[in-house]
Formats: structure tokens, C-alpha cells, sequence
């Protein structure tokens, strides 16, 4: 299995070092109303092209990719690889469909939502035939699968899954289990899903950060991962707490309000306009948590000065 980025191949080993300590935002499609906003779009590429990241995750849970019509689904995918040529590309994928869309339109790698019954060996491998695969430890509650040790071994040691991103929300536990799970596979990555506590996931063993949080204030995280890896700890743990606090403002109960925090976020950091934060298929919530969210940005900032 090869995959391009850019016009570039590259084996799998290649493609986990482009990944290796770097921040892959998970990406929000800017709507207004239940129409996508192709000029928000367009801004929020060009925005997300001069940040410090590996890439970007589209059509994945926070893309809502599942909910869109194919030809939005499409078209957010192209403006995606026509703006970060030489970044990683990772698209949702939940059926060889998906996934042979993704290659076809320039994905580099597909995040496996959950295999909704089916056998999670098959499913892994069934993806990979398309392009390499990171899978994905959903918590339950948010429509993911738990393994057990045994089958996240399988899953992790099926040719094309390059590694597993963990997305817990709130069970430290159950990222300790799946971290000395991956100890143990030196060739699959360990990508921290978890935007309550990214600091830590980091000191757990998570070798990259895929993270909806990573939408916006996008630098500082990635600021936070550079810390990590060059055990610059002063840096480490104050922007660790500042992470910590952007993220207990945008992911929060109701959890599906995310993806519009998320955007409301992105608004607040200047990546989007202020109008095209709608998100067709989420909660409603009420304007004082735009307020909090916006509030959040700015503290964030002023914090680094």
C-alpha cells in the first residue's frame, strides 16, 4: 500500500513520519443555514495552509462527512487538498466507498469510523485495499466500538493500519490500556484523540494529536506537541493549561455542540466569518455559549502574549 501526498508517494513508514508529532485538525464545513459557505470555506483553507500542522482531518465526525450530500462532501475534500498540497490528508471513511472516494479525490489516509457490527479485522482490511488507515477507539456513547486488548492487537497488526487514534473524552484508564497496547507495536501510531486532556495523552506514549479542538487556536497546540517532543517542560505545562481550558469551553455538555463550538471558535480566531458557523445536524445552544466560547479564544491568546 502507497500514498500520495501532494503528487508525492510514499510508503507507509514515510507517511507515520509525516504524521509523527504533529497536529492534524479534525475540520468543521463552515454552513450558514444547511447551505455550505464555499467562500468560508475557501478562507478557512488558506487560514489553516499558514498554521504549523501535518495535516487535516475532513469529513471525519466534527466534518459531520457521514451527514453531507456527496457533491458537498466532494467539494470540501477537493478545497482541502487544493489548499495544503504538501500536508497530510486524512478523510472519514466508513465503507470501501468512502474510502475509494477518498483515494480518487487525494486523500493520503481514511479514519474508520466504527464497523457498526461488522467483523473489525474485515472492515480494517477491506479500507486499507484503498488507502492506509488510521482506526479509531470511540468512546460508546458517542457511536464508537470498544475493543477489547485481543482484537485492538488484530486491528493494529492488519497490513495498512498505520495506527489508532483514541478518543476516550473522560477515561484516562482506558487510554493508559490502549497506550501499553501500542508499546508493544513499535509500527503503529498512537494518535491522542482527546481534547480534555492533550497534555497528558502526549506523556502517555500519543505519538500525534487528530483532535476537532485543533480547528481553531490552532498554533497553540501545535506549539504544545513541539514542547512535548523537545521535552521543553516550562512550555509544556503552560500550554497544556491553556489547552486544558480552551477545551473545557468547547467540549462540554451537550457534546455534539462541539462542532458548532468549534466554529464559533474558528470565528473568534479570525479563520472564518462570524456568520458561517451553523451546523445542520448538532444541538442548539444558547448565544451565551457563543459568548463563553469566544471568551476562551481571547483568554487563550492573551495568555501567550
Amino acid at each position: 500500500m502507497r500514498s500520495g501526498i501532494g503528487d508525492a508517494l510514499v510508503s507507509e513508514p514515510a507517511l507515520r513520519g509525516r504524521l509523527e508529532g504533529g497536529l492534524i485538525p479534525a475540520v468543521p464545513v463552515p454552513f450558514r443555514g444547511r447551505t455550505l459557505d464555499a467562500e468560508a470555506l475557501a478562507r478557512y483553507t488558506s487560514w489553516m495552509a499558514e498554521q504549523p500542522v501535518a495535516g487535516v482531518a475532513v469529513n471525519v465526525h466534527s466534518g459531520r462527512g457521514r451527514h453531507l450530500a456527496e457533491q458537498t462532501r466532494r467539494h470540501v475534500l477537493t478545497a482541502w487538498r487544493t489548499a495544503l498540497p504538501g500536508r497530510v490528508l486524512v478523510a472519514g471513511a466508513w465503507n470501501v466507498a468512502s474510502a475509494a472516494e477518498a483515494r480518487e479525490l487525494g486523500a493520503d489516509a481514511v479514519l474508520a469510523f466504527a464497523p457498526s457490527g461488522q467483523d473489525p479485522v474485515a472492515y480494517h482490511a477491506e479500507l486499507a485495499r484503498e488507502l492506509p488507515v488510521i482506526a479509531f477507539y470511540l468512546y460508546e456513547a458517542a457511536g464508537g466500538t470498544d475493543y477489547d486488548d485481543a482484537t485492538l492487537r488484530s486491528v493494529l497488526g492488519t497490513p495498512g493500519v498505520i495506527g489508532i487514534k483514541v478518543a476516550t473524552l473522560d477515561s484516562v484508564l482506558t487510554f493508559q490500556r490502549i497506550a501499553a497496547v501500542c508499546r508493544t507495536l513499535p509500527d503503529s501510531l498512537l494518535v491522542t484523540g482527546e481534547d480534555r486532556f492533550l497534555g497528558y495523552s502526549l506523556l502517555l506514549g500519543a505519538r500525534a494529536a487528530l483532535i476537532g479542538m485543533g480547528a481553531a487556536l490552532t498554533d497553540l497546540q501545535a506549539a504544545l506537541l513541539t514542547a512535548h517532543a523537545a521535552k521543553d517542560w516550562p512550555s509544556f505545562v503552560r500550554l497544556s493549561a491553556i489547552c486544558d481550558q480552551f477545551g473545557a469551553a468547547t467540549f462540554t455538555a451537550p457534546m455534539d455542540g462541539y462542532v458548532r463550538r468549534m466554529l464559533w471558535a474558528a470565528a473568534a480566531d479570525g479563520a472564518i466569518p462570524p456568520e458561517a458557523c451553523d451546523d445542520p445536524w448538532g444541538p442548539s445552544l444558547p448565544p451565551e455559549e457563543r459568548d463563553a466560547v469566544a471568551r476562551a479564544v481571547r483568554d487563550a491568546r492573551a495568555a501567550v502574549g
